[in-house]
């Protein structure tokens, strides 16, 4: 699975699988991310609409017509040329922006991403037609939301890198008099819904979630039971004050469930169905220690009875990078790999977001080397623990996933036996050149900065590869039309290693001419994606049908 990110006529980000075009929604903490896509909300009286868009060719240089977003309205019944201006020329050239209605239309919450680094800023146009600034990215105000009450709800992780939710009034929506009422715990603030009654609050445990639901004032505390090792997605408060919230687990597809006020939540008609059943899996956690002491949690997958003989077809699978959260979520295709005595498992290594934003920070940036140093810790634990070995252990990655299956293959080529890395990241000097790479530098860094030039240079894959290696089988699969990560980095790695490549293992391109990173890839590819990828693992593992 590798990650791409595009936007929805809401503003909802949808995060997909890059080899496949995927949807992911039950299995990332995406939420609490913008998009670089439309975004859009009502006003008031329902006669015309805010909307994001980019600049025109008459507005922008052509360097910068996929930069600059800015907010525009558009009155009902009018032609698009005499839309106006509301805000956003003083934005950064990397700003993505969100938008948000109150319930009765009279306020619209602008949230604002600097890059895809995790940095926002928040900006409410009142009844007054005029825009204020709410909070600055220096901040670390993480979301925002409307609630019905009046008020405004933030979450923060100011001096409190798990998260808090402040409160302020909608008419005098100060940050420096904002109340906290839901203070800091050991568990990360994901999601926050307000009713006009409660606020319920969606929590990651380390990957899987939690819901807690509270007053307003942030008192009365209760647990709401869901679904064990399983991630809540989505939150949406009713009229009638009550709660429809999204769950799904690694065993059990999606479902929404209903929630009464302390009534135990009730599982409504609204299922995702599935041709397959996984009855006879199960799933369990464990945890693996990094180089420097960190305890990585792993989520193993795995058919019920399986024994730990070391004998054991594994694929490791992680990502690691945005602050996004790899979370339990169902793929029946899955059931291919189990029925051939497969284990599947899933690493939570740092960079994601599943212990909040010092996870995030201690995998970013100049600190690059603890997420592949994480997942090196994962596979070996796999092959310690009997899971298997490493002539039956294959890792799999894309996106930024796939920067971290450069990693692994450049830093400890005779850890497994093979990879799959699609859509990926190889050349880390280079990055930034691309017209979206300049939406990375929060999360890579820049070469144009000393310290982060040299750790950049340090792990990137592309210029690590070293001649008369024995690598391991590895299969590339890259978009000829990806416009998120251009396929030379995919082509330029293929070439080194065929090059240096010492061992008998083929090293494999796979290029879609009909796809790019993944979004809005045709069904009839994406199958023939996901065949390709599973008779190479099936093929390099020796796996036969059970």
């Amino acid at each position: 699975m590798s990650i791409s990110q595009g936007g929805s006529e809401d503003g909802t980000l949808h995060v997909y699988e890059a080899a496949t075009g995927k949807e992911l929604k039950d299995s990332i903490a995406h939420v609490q991310y913008p998009t670089a896509g439309g975004s859009a909300a009502w006003n008031a009286g329902g006669t015309g609409i805010y909307y994001t868009r980019f600049p025109r060719k008459s507005e922008r240089p052509d360097a910068d017509l996929n930069f600059y977003q800015q907010v525009y309205f558009h009155k009902i019944g009018t032609a698009d040329s005499e839309d106006t201006y509301s805000i956003g020329k003083d934005f950064p050239r990397i700003a993505e922006i969100k938008l948000e209605a109150s319930h009765d239309g009279n306020y619209v919450l602008a949230t604002v991403a600097n890059g895809d680094g995790g940095d926002f800023a928040h900006y409410l146009l009142g009844p007054d037609g005029s825009w204020k600034q709410l909070t600055q990215f220096s901040d670390q105000i993480k979301a925002a939301r409307i609630g019905r009450n009046d008020a405004l709800y933030l979450l923060s992780r100011a001096d409190a890198p798990r998260g808090k939710i402040l409160r302020a009034p909608l008419a005098r929506p100060k940050l420096a008099s904002a109340t906290v009422i839901v203070p800091p715990s050991d568990a990360v603030i994901q999601l926050m819904e307000p009713t006009a009654d409660a606020i319920y609050v969606g929590d990651l445990l380390g990957g899987p979630s939690q819901i807690r639901r509270y007053g307003l004032d942030g008192k009365g505390e209760t647990i709401v039971p869901i679904p064990d090792i399983s991630a809540v997605t989505e939150m949406e408060s009713l009229e009638d004050n009550s709660l429809l919230f999204r769950d799904v687990s690694y065993t059990e597809p999606a479902a929404w469930f209903h929630l009464t006020g302390n009534t135990p939540p009730r599982k409504t008609a609204l299922v995702d169905s599935s041709p397959v059943s996984f009855a006879d899996v199960e799933v369990s956690r464990e945890m693996a220690t990094s180089k420097d002491g960190t305890k990585v949690p792993l989520n193993i997958i795995r058919k019920k009875g399986t024994k730990l003989d070391g004998n054991n077809p594994v694929l490791l699978y992680g990502y690691g990078g945005y602050g996004l959260s790899m979370q339990p979520g169902f793929d029946f295709t899955r059931r291919l790999w189990f029925d051939r005595g497969g284990v599947w498992v899933v690493a939570n290594i740092r960079g994601g977001g599943e212990f909040g934003e010092e996870w995030h920070k201690a995998g970013n940036l100049t600190k690059k080397q603890n997420v592949f140093d994480d997942f090196a810790a994962a596979a070996q634990y796999l092959i310690n623990e009997k899971w298997t070995r490493s002539e039956k252990l294959a890792i799999l990655g894309g996106s930024n996933g796939g920067l971290l299956m450069g990693a692994m293959i450049t830093q400890h080529p005779d850890l497994v036996r093979a990879v799959v890395s699609a859509v990926g990241i190889y050349d880390m000097l280079r990055v930034e050149l691309a017209p979206n790479g300049a939406f990375n530098v929060t999360e890579f860094g820049t070469v144009k900065d000393p310290e982060q030039f040299k750790a950049l240079y340090a792990y990137s894959p592309f210029h690590h590869v070293a001649d008369g290696t024995d690598y391991p089988a590895i299969l590339f699969m890259t978009g000829a039309n990806d416009g998120r990560v251009a396929p030379y980095h995919s082509r330029k790695m293929v070439a080194r290693l065929d090059e240096a490549n010492k061992s008998p293992n083929p090293i494999l391109l796979r290029t879609s001419t009909s796809s790019g990173h993944g979004i809005g890839t045709a069904l009839s590819e994406r199958i023939k994606q996901l065949a390709d990828q599973y008779s190479f693992l099936f093929a390099q593992l020796g796996m036969r049908p059970h």
